[in-house]
């Protein structure tokens, strides 16, 4: 009920926000298609929104959430936290990627575009292309090896504790375990890199963004 009512009032604010928006006053050029005009402001509701989510729920994840639950959660129970939400993620991210990329190359097609336009349209592509791989390649991989090193950590009574101190100590005199932990740590850091070069074309269209809009 919190979540349906929490819907409802983004819903109600955004219907307000077009109710009174210049285009349903009419205060738009002279000879312009009100239907087109409509149509391309919808597009850029579509793809400022998309983009925004897109970029919100990178900044976060990457910067902040992930590092305030390993800090104050018991490792497995940070590990297992991750497994659940790191797909739900990597979706939301590579959904809201695709309707950004989709709204820009349906609003600058790509042989009538300039050169810039180019360049963003690559750099959304890229960001979508990035949290696919996540989705589909990487984090399933590291889900599977941090189960496989989970069972590992239980057999030596570790693994309930805040931190990397107990792992690692235990790793000195377990060969197991410091094989578990170079794989997951390898694989872990391909999806990291992922995301990361994710973030990085969010931040160079926000950029391009930034110069589009008058305050």
């Amino acid at each position: 009920m919190a979540w349906l009512t929490r819907f409802l009032a983004a819903v109600a604010f955004l219907a307000m926000g077009v109710i009174f928006s210049p285009e349903t006053f009419g205060s738009k050029s002279d000879g312009e298609n009100p239907a087109k005009v409509t149509a391309s402001a919808l597009l850029k509701l579509a793809h400022l929104l998309s983009f925004s989510t897109a970029w919100g729920a990178a900044l976060w994840a990457t910067f902040f959430g992930g590092i305030i639950m390993f800090k104050n959660l018991p490792r497995h129970q940070f590990g297992n936290l991750q497994s659940k939400m790191f797909p739900a993620y990597f979706t939301l991210v590579g959904t809201c990627c695709a309707i950004s990329l989709a709204a820009f190359g349906y609003l600058h097609p790509w042989k009538s575009s300039s050169a810039v336009e180019k360049y963003q349209l690559g750099f959304l592509l890229s960001a979508f292309a990035f949290n696919l791989a996540n989705l589909f390649v990487f984090t399933p991989m590291t889900i599977e090896t941090m189960k496989q090193r989970h069972k590992v950590e239980k057999e030596n009574n570790i693994g309930n504790e805040i931190g990397w101190s107990k792992n690692q100590e235990v790793a000195k005199s377990n060969p197991k375990l410091a094989a578990m932990n170079k794989k997951f740590g390898m694989i872990h850091g391909l999806s990291s890199l992922a995301n990361i070069m994710s973030f990085g074309c969010l931040a160079m269209h926000s950029w391009y963004l930034a110069g589009k809009i008058h305050l």
